[in-house]
């Protein structure tokens, strides 16, 4: 079981640090042709299906808290 610090911070980053660095990193790499446009998309889709990944596994965490919780 997560504590509330631990599932907030989590949440943060799922629902919004993961989001805005995949866009940041989508829109900065190419402008300053940092890395090549495959290179870029690869990064921008593993930050992206990291964020689903966490965010998923939080979705499922609190739907099974909140069925222990109406108990």
């Amino acid at each position: 079981m997560l504590d509330n610090r631990v599932y907030d911070v989590l949440k943060w980053l799922a629902l919004i640090a993961l989001p805005a660095l995949a866009t940041l990193v989508s829109v900065i790499l190419p402008l300053w042709n940092i890395v090549d446009e495959g290179t870029t998309t690869a990064i921008v889709g593993t930050i992206t299906a990291f964020a689903t990944f966490l965010g998923t596994l939080l979705g499922v965490s609190t739907s099974k808290y909140n069925k222990k919780s109406k108990k």
